[in-house]
């Protein structure tokens, strides 16, 4: 370690900024936000400078003299390197230590790249050598660091003594472990103050049980790990059971905790490799081991994702249940593929259903209405049954010549994209050896997909006669 870590106490200390420019600027920021009197000196300033910080600074409007750095705290130093170098060694002979911009030999300290949330400060530094890198690993951190997680700690602070009253000293780490790990926390994070509270209270009153565990519903995306949400990919570091479906890609799970237990519950059509009663059960059962438990679906888990079933059957149960919404396929597949659902020109508004209903029924939809929408219909799960999907269609009134596209895989790096005709959708589906998952989407704006166009000889015909 080249450099020690520390935090100083900067509230209502003098702090000197040397220089006038945006550099200076930015350090003054910093210091501002830790409650520092701060202390401009230079021959000129920025005027947006000035007025950022008029009410909050002194100015003045001169060169550094020995006796400013008497009772500073500490110096910021962004200016001339020359001028610099003068003035760090001013500040040393004074004892007062200094850091000077884009100079880490002159520094007796340096600013890291900081991540904030209320109580809760991360800081990352590499003592000067590269601030790019940084700034890169504050980003990386940035997404798997929980924004109110400074709220969880205040949380924690205002039930320290409460705690340390009732939990005997030898089982307090252990009851703190179970907060941060169970439904409290998630209360917390999840923005529900007053069911934080209540299970609060309740955990306090059973502290001596198991306490039961939460289960989080998330949607995992379309299958790209780069449009996977924030919350999502800290929930997997934090799962101790990893409850998914056939849809989520092998990329996504190994975001997850190495030692987390995955449980596989795939179904795809005709075969339901885990009953859903089963996976309800499931869910519940594992919870009550005082774990945390994410049930993750492809896609969103409210949309043709039997999410609000799970949910049902967890509040019956009276486990914690919380919602992780994911980017739908129809979402995923449109950007995938330089669709746009909707669009000025084409289509004022976009139209989901779902390709099959319960058991292996065709789907109860009201085709006439969705024969006579000029705007943009998406089906899901709707491969199988493309050729029958057209037929009630055209038959309900919609134009043979309506573009389509197939979109299979979309955002992963497998994935399959054709468009044509209504009245050829099930050509379509076979020429391109589709098997799904996949979303059709049909109206105007399928003509503008990047896809591969697929023509019968006929509509080929007609095409070039045009």
């Amino acid at each position: 370690m080249n450099q020690f870590p520390a935090f100083f106490n900067f509230r209502d200390r003098e702090i000197l900024i040397i220089g006038g420019l945006e550099q200076a600027a930015a350090k003054a920021r910093l210091a501002a936000s830790a409650g520092a009197k701060l202390t401009f000196i230079w021959s000129a300033f920025d005027p947006a400078l000035r007025r950022e910080f008029a009410s909050r600074a002194q100015f003045k409007h001169r060169l550094p003299e020995i006796a400013d750095f008497n009772d500073a705290a500490a110096a910021f130093i962004a200016c001339d390197e020359r001028s610099a170098t003068k003035f760090a060694r001013i500040a040393k002979l004074q004892k007062t230590p200094v850091n000077v911009v884009d100079l880490p030999a002159l520094c007796d300290f340096t600013t890291p790249s900081i991540i904030e949330r209320e109580q809760i400060t991360i800081a990352i530094s590499t003592g000067g050598a590269a601030p790019v890198l940084a700034r890169r690993l504050r980003a990386t951190i940035e997404r798997l660091v929980p924004a109110r997680i400074g709220a969880l700690a205040a949380f924690a602070n205002r039930y320290r003594d409460t705690v340390k009253s009732i939990i005997p000293p030898n089982e307090r780490r252990n009851f703190w472990e179970r907060f941060f790990d169970g439904p409290v926390s998630a209360q917390i994070l999840a923005g529900n103050d007053d069911g934080a509270d209540e299970a609060m209270l309740a955990a306090l009153n059973r502290s001596n049980k198991t306490d039961t565990g939460v289960v989080h519903i998330v949607g995992a995306g379309p299958g790209d790990p780069e449009l996977l949400t924030r919350r999502a990919h800290r929930l997997l570091q934090d799962a101790d059971v990893i409850v998914h479906d056939r849809l989520v890609s092998g990329e996504i799970l190994s975001l997850a905790r190495r030692d987390a237990t995955r449980i596989f519950v795939g179904k795809k059509k005709a075969d339901h490799a885990v009953p859903q009663s089963d996976i309800e059960k499931l869910l519940i059962d594992e919870a009550r081991k005082g774990k945390t438990v994410i049930r993750l679906k492809g896609g969103d888990p409210f949309i043709f994702g039997r999410g609000g079933e799970e949910v049902d059957a967890l509040r019956a149960a009276n486990i914690p249940v919380f919602v992780t919404p994911g980017i739908t396929a129809a979402i995923g597949c449109a950007a995938a593929t330089s669709l746009p659902l909707t669009h000025r020109d084409f289509a004022q508004a976009v139209t989901f259903v779902t390709g099959h209903a319960k058991g292996d029924e065709d789907p109860d939809l009201d085709w006439a209405a969705l024969a006579a929408l000029k705007n943009t219909l998406v089906i899901y799960m709707g491969v199988s049954k493309a050729g029958a999907i057209a037929k009630r269609l055209i038959k309900n009134g919609r134009d043979a010549n309506t573009p389509v596209a197939v979109v299979e895989n979309g955002s992963r790096n497998n994935q399959v994209a054709v468009k044509g005709r209504l009245g050829n959708l099930e050509m379509l589906v076979s020429a391109a050896s589709i098997q799904g998952p996949a979303i059709l989407v049909i109206g105007d704006v399928a003509a503008l997909a990047d896809a591969t166009e697929i023509l019968t000889n006929v509509q080929r015909e007609q095409r070039e006669a045009a």
